[in-house]
């Protein structure tokens, strides 16, 4: 059963750091790309970062709102994909979602788009005070 299961989260001051982990089970990261979505109350699910499966090119994606703050990773020993978030800002405050999809390639032209991705972990909520 496919599974991935997020941790990390917690509350941080602005300019602060968090890595969130997603734990994969049931599945291997060789053949499935991993991305990142965040959702905060009353907005819509918004895609944050792709990584591609460790058989394809190793390409990483990042929205624009958190390119050069955020990065995106892979330890393929422990099944796990993190997310470094330095610099955390106020707007960042959202419960993060890990999501993946079998293929061996990020989706480049739609890789924010839920449609793209099959399963869903439950988030973890990060909050960011100013």
């Amino acid at each position: 059963q496919v599974q991935v299961v997020e941790s990390g989260g917690g509350l941080v001051q602005s300019g602060g750091s968090l890595r969130l982990s997603c734990a994969a089970s049931g599945f291997t990261l060789d053949y499935h790309y991993i991305g990142w979505f965040r959702q905060a109350p009353g907005k819509e699910r918004e895609g944050v970062s792709c990584i591609s499966s460790s058989s394809g090119d190793g390409n990483t994606y990042y929205a624009d709102s958190v390119k050069g703050r955020f990065t995106i990773s892979r330890d393929n020993s422990k099944n796990t994909v993190y997310l470094q978030m330095n610099n955390l800002k106020p707007e960042d405050t959202a419960v993060y979602i890990c999501s993946t999809s079998p293929g061996y390639y990020c989706p480049a032209w739609g890789w924010w788009a839920p449609s793209e991705y099959n399963y869903w972990g439950r988030g973890t909520q990060v909050t960011v005070s100013s």
